[in-house]
């Protein structure tokens, strides 16, 4: 058998590229969730006002002294299929403390959202973000995304996707605030 150089270069150098993908992908991984989760006590949340689904609009800073859950979502995102039943449950269980969910649907046209929502009823507010204003104030670039926001309009949490559990943290973070006074 003939030694052949080219193959076994082309196999090393793909090899390698791999083990480097794979290596990169664990530290974006690691950095993201560093970067994104965690209770972070100085930026004050941007203020913004929508038009929502059932009141008319809603503007963030009238919600000051609430405990505020902010979800940006798409119509055609699997996880926010998945997550908006555990976004109910937690209105459900939390509202009567002094905590609101802003639900923020990112779609260009309400009317993909309304689809939706025939589907999976919700007691929240969603609101229409169709030009995308509201998601480039808080830097939003994956669906779905999770803000917390303090009592004093600190944005306290952001979180981006949606696994299974993920609303455990949310909780974990409204107790949290709900303790501070």
């Amino acid at each position: 058998m003939r030694f052949q150089p080219y193959r076994s270069q082309t196999a090393l150098s793909f090899i390698l590229l791999v083990m480097l993908s794979v290596a990169l992908l664990g530290f974006m991984s690691s950095y993201v969730n560093a970067a994104t989760e965690g209770i972070n006590k100085s930026i004050l949340a941007p203020d913004f006002t929508l038009k929502s689904k059932d009141a008319g609009n809603i503007r963030l800073s009238e919600q000051r002294g609430n405990i505020v859950l902010i979800n940006f979502w798409a119509s055609w995102c699997g996880p926010c299929r998945e997550e908006l039943p555990e976004m109910e449950s937690l209105y459900q269980d939390y509202s009567d403390l002094g905590f609101e969910i802003l639900a923020v649907n990112v779609d260009d046209h309400p009317d993909k959202a309304n689809v939706l929502l025939d589907d999976i009823e919700v007691s929240f507010p969603v609101l229409y973000d169709t030009q995308g204003k509201v998601s480039e104030l808080f830097n939003v670039n994956a669906m779905p995304t999770t803000v917390i926001i303090d009592r004093n309009g600190k944005q306290r949490l952001l979180h981006m996707g949606y696994r299974k559990g993920d609303e455990l943290k949310y909780e974990e973070a409204i107790n949290m605030l709900l303790r501070e006074e």
